[in-house]
């Protein structure tokens, strides 16, 4: 049908013009419409086209053969407004679980109230009582200013199929009835609440970041917790078959119900990396939506190492995961791995040959490469030969390459009969020589989820061209079918996370290890300072959608800067010391000051500094020929010392006769109370003591260093020079005793965090993040 015949038959249902050019852009309720529109005749009654309308918009895959029944029943009135078409729909879900479940229609009509009328005596009285007795003295108190959809829903929670306008206009009667015609008072807006707290997360400032490749998030939120209660909207447990592309079978509704019992109903989620590299920020998102939804929803969630490829495997890797998972906040409720199933995913395979769903297939890796490889003669292969040749690869009498066990199905992604074992003849971790045939991730992952028992199997969007053989797999085998929902993965611009790549980099020493401050992988931010609650709240802020992000690292560095802002103290320290002497010392000897740490917030502590006759300071505050608008030191320019009430002014400048480097200034100084106001104050130290501070830039020129497009001669060519930067730097004696991980920040300068390769009186500083810039500052 033309889209001008159909804009006219939405209009018949009582669209307007636009509504009806709207609804014509989406394709599922358009199709659902025209369904509808065939199942009866126009015109149609008063208000039941929109009924159809609202119906079609609602109505999920899965329940989409009851179509002609849910129009009989709304063009017939027994389904005359929105709850009721709500209820039907919810009813015909629940049957959903059934395969070719009957509807039993007595049942639909009890379920939906068909043929309840509730009189307007019955409204009045209940409402009277709400009004006149459970929230009279509120509505006293309150006025018109109270909401009274609280009074709404608790009618309805008593008259449930009452009418809606029926209802709002008997409590309206009602209130008015109490409190007469409305007052000046009454119309004046309330006074806006002021937060008096201080922000800890400031999304104004995170939103300024820029984000590339995809819109700003707007679904996100300040935490996860907020999140994951307020925005992500998945299926109760049990209730599998009510998602979208969920597969019903004729075992669906016992196993579900076995699954509720063996659970309690708790929810269950797992983060299943595998142990074969170091996790970077993408796996953050991934630790945030699957801890953090198990946490909102008082769940658990399983940390699971998916060790099916022992080549690769390391045992650093394990522990590393472990820790980083337990950084960034989460205690799994229980550790597994994959390999604990191996026998059972042994014998599941043999249930699938035996079923003739799985065979035994010698193409070479390399043929099977791509979309379109050829297909395998070995297809039709008696399944007792496949039941033979599968156990001669399991007692090692294959070479390796030599077979694969491959499932009868195809992906969504058109990709043909997927491997679901190979030989490998290499011991593995854990098992040790016992199997030298070893499961796929896409044979392991889905798997091993049933048998945990887990109610939201949380995997990033390249994952749903998995799904059918995610499905197909536990329901081939008869068990418990989870649900698997994909989010967009999260990607940083001007960085790498493949794991051979950053180990190019470690082989080829552009970085250190897989720690260096440079990278993107969590320990490389936790050794920078980045705190786990600023990664959280980054992820958060991302939100959980399908959209593939890629955002800069300003956006994760915005996050950093709210949580340091209010969590790091201020401590002193010059990165390039230029030696002052005050000739006119006022004190006889040093003094001790006590500085606050948090400057804004004097009552949470401080610490003490010296000062003395000899300070240093930044040699950036002090120029010779300054230019317009320069606010810090020169030869006639005065400057205050932070915290130390002084103001000093250059009285002789000493260079070194050689090279006429400015060696020392010769000052003067003046008390703050009795100085003309300088027009800048400016960190200084006394007494100090030595630091090592590193300095780090991004480490790729481009924002995608991988993109051959961007980058033609890969991505090692777009290294950063100098992308690190090593100062010896001075610090007032209060940084003596600090510990690795300890964040400060330097006044002036920015966030820094102590590095583990600080022992002894060698003390390492890494640069997190600057401080937010300030273009008025000179």
């Amino acid at each position: 049908m033309a889209g001008e015949d159909l804009i006219v038959q939405f209009q018949q249902l009582g669209m307007s013009e636009q509504k009806a050019k709207e609804t014509l852009k989406n394709a599922n309720v358009t199709r659902n419409l025209q369904l509808a529109l065939a199942e009866t005749k126009l015109p149609l009654g008063d208000g039941v086209g929109m009924l159809l309308y609202h119906m079609a918009t609602k109505l999920k895959p899965q329940i989409a053969e009851q179509l002609p029944l849910l129009v009989r029943f709304i063009v017939d009135r027994k389904l005359d407004n929105t709850q009721r078409v709500d209820a039907a729909l919810e009813y015909l879900l629940k049957c959903g679980q059934k395969m070719n479940a009957s509807i039993d229609v007595a049942e639909l009509e009890r379920e939906c109230g068909v043929g309840v009328v509730v009189t307007p005596e019955e409204i009045e009285r209940v409402v009277q009582k709400k009004v006149k007795g459970t929230y009279k003295q509120t509505l006293l108190e309150q006025r018109y200013h109270f909401n009274s959809f609280k009074i709404m829903q608790e009618v309805r929670n008593e008259l449930k199929w009452a009418d809606a306008k029926s209802l709002k206009a008997a409590i309206d009667v009602e209130i008015f009835d109490l409190l007469g015609p409305k007052t000046e008072a009454d119309m004046k807006p309330l006074p806006k609440q002021v937060d008096k707290q201080p922000k800890t997360n400031a999304k104004p400032e995170a939103a300024k970041a820029t984000a590339t490749d995809a819109a700003a998030p707007t679904d996100g939120a300040n935490t996860i917790a907020e999140l994951m209660k307020t925005k992500v909207h998945f299926h109760a447990p049990g209730e599998n078959f009510k998602t979208d592309g969920y597969v019903v079978t004729e075992h669906t509704e016992q196993l579900l119900r076995d699954h509720l019992k063996a659970t309690g109903g708790r929810v269950q989620t797992r983060f299943p990396p595998e142990p074969n590299g170091i996790l970077h920020i993408g796996h953050a998102k991934a630790i945030n939506i699957n801890f953090g939804y198990a946490a909102a929803k008082n769940g658990v969630c399983y940390l699971r190492y998916d060790d099916t490829n022992p080549e690769k495997e390391e045992e650093k890797f394990f522990v590393a995961i472990r820790e980083m998972v337990e950084w960034l906040g989460y205690k799994p409720c229980k550790i597994t791995y994959s390999s604990d199933n191996f026998q059972q995913l042994f014998d599941w395979a043999v249930e699938l040959i035996k079923k003739n769903m799985a065979y035994v297939c010698h193409q070479k890796a390399d043929e099977l490469k791509g979309f379109n490889p050829p297909p395998s003669p070995w297809r039709e292969r008696p399944v007792e030969e496949s039941l033979v040749l599968f156990e001669d690869m399991r007692r090692g009498k294959i070479d390796e390459g030599a077979a694969t066990l491959r499932l009868k199905l195809t992906l969504e992604e058109g990709k043909v009969d997927p491997v679901a074992y190979r030989i490998k003849f290499i011991p593995h971790h854990r098992t040790g020589a016992t199997w030298c045939i070893y499961p796929t991730y896409d044979y392991t992952h889905c798997l091993c989820d049933s048998i945990e028992q887990i109610t939201h199997s949380l995997c990033t969007k390249e994952f749903q061209s998995r799904r059918s053989s995610y499905y197909w797999l536990c329901n081939a085998l008869n068990i418990y079918c989870p649900v698997q929902w994909e989010y967009g993965r999260l990607n940083m611009n001007y960085a790498l996370v493949s794991k051979r790549k950053i180990g190019k980099l470690i082989s080829e020493r552009i970085v250190h290890d897989w720690d260096d401050p440079r990278l993107f992988t969590l320990t490389a931010l936790r050794r920078r300072g980045f705190p786990a609650e600023a990664i959280n709240n980054f992820c958060a802020q991302m939100g959980v959608t399908g959209a593939q992000m890629s955002v800069d690292p300003a956006m994760l560095e915005a996050s950093v800067r709210d949580v340091l802002n209010v969590t790091a103290p201020r401590r002193l320290i010059v990165l390039q010391p230029l030696k002052v002497t005050i000739s006119n010392f006022p004190h006889k000897g040093p003094v001790e000051l006590q500085v606050p740490n948090f400057p804004q917030n004097p009552e949470l502590g401080t610490h003490k500094i010296t000062l003395d006759r000899v300070i240093y300071i930044e040699r950036s505050d002090f120029k010779l020929e300054p230019e317009k608008g320069y606010r810090r030191l020169s030869t006639q320019q005065t400057v205050g010392l932070r915290h130390a009430g002084l103001v000093i002014s250059v009285q002789e400048v000493v260079r070194d006769p050689t090279t006429g480097e400015i060696l020392e200034l010769i000052c003067t100084s003046q008390s703050a109370e009795q100085a003309e106001k300088p027009k800048a104050f400016v960190q200084w130290v006394s007494q100090p003591i030595e630091l090592e501070v590193r300095l780090y830039e991004l480490l790729f020129k481009h924002k995608n260093p991988e993109d051959t497009n961007e980058v033609p001669g890969g991505f090692l060519s777009d290294v950063t020079e100098n992308s690190m930067s090593v100062l010896r730097a001075y610090a007032d004696r209060s940084l003596k005793g600090v510990k690795v991980y300890d964040k400060f920040q330097f006044e002036r300068i920015g966030f820094f965090s102590v590095d583990p390769d600080t022992s002894g009186d060698h003390i390492v500083f890494n640069r997190t993040v600057g401080l937010k810039e300030d273009a008025g500052k000179r």
